[in-house]
């Protein structure tokens, strides 16, 4: 009975080492591929389809379309640097300050801690929601994509699969569905309005922004001013 339980538990270590070594596999293929070519869905996307289907709903659809760097408007680039991570052309993939203040604070400062590299990492390669389990894999992966990406390439894909509301994902998606007009031809205070809703697209809505949100709209503009509008992504090769 004994041998019968020790076989059973390698078998299932084996399978469990196996697992783990093909999603590796799947992130590392993923880090490499998509260093230069378009990323066809994320898996939050995925997450959230799937998770409308089981309740149900078969009318959501998570829309994405893919742009290049050269066909998004350098404001839109600005505005996520301005309002999510101003250190974003000088750090290595992690705000160590921020971190460090992020620990001694709420949970709900935690985003506050997340650079943009962190949080593309996490859209596209892990699920949605807090845990130190995600926060950790989630390293591993910023780590990876700061060694294989350009920092330019980064925010081209942090642009094209970021949640800009129910169902829209991506800047070219956002701009079409709020705008009617593509990515390439957004205005600072169009950008500005699309970054403002990102800590929370599902609860903050671009078509119809509250005083919060239009607030936080003017100070994201102060900031892409004061860093010194399209003169800092030329400075920082984001251009």
């Amino acid at each position: 009975m004994s041998k019968n339980k020790g076989s059973r538990w390698r078998r299932i270590k084996r399978a469990g080492i196996g697992a783990v070594v093909v999603i590796l596999g799947i992130w590392a293929a993923g880090i490499a591929l998509f260093a230069f070519l378009p990323v066809p869905f994320s898996a939050v996307m995925a997450e959230r389809q799937i998770g409308a289907w089981l309740r149900g709903d078969f009318h959501y659809v998570a829309h994405s379309d893919w742009v290049g760097h050269d066909e998004i408007s350098p404001w839109m680039g600005l505005a996520v640097i301005a309002s999510e991570d101003q250190k974003f052309p000088e750090h290595w993939g992690f705000d160590v300050n921020a971190i460090e203040t992020a620990l001694g604070s709420e949970s709900e400062r935690m985003r506050g801690a997340s650079t943009l590299s962190q949080q593309t990492a996490k859209n596209l390669f892990l699920w949605d929601g807090r845990s130190w389990v995600r926060k950790g894999l989630e390293a591993g992966l910023t780590v990876g994509i700061e060694t294989v990406w350009t920092k330019r390439r980064i925010l081209t894909v942090y642009l094209n699969i970021a949640e800009f509301g129910q169902g829209t994902f991506g800047v070219e998606a956002a701009a079409q569905r709020y705008f009617h007009k593509p990515a390439s031809r957004l205005t600072i205070a169009e950008a500005a309005l699309l970054a403002a809703v990102l800590p929370n697209p599902i609860r903050f809505r671009a078509d119809a922004p509250s005083g919060y949100i239009r607030q936080r709209q003017q100070w994201i503009m102060r900031q892409m001013r004061q860093l010194g509008g399209e003169g800092f992504l030329l400075r920082n090769h984001l251009n």
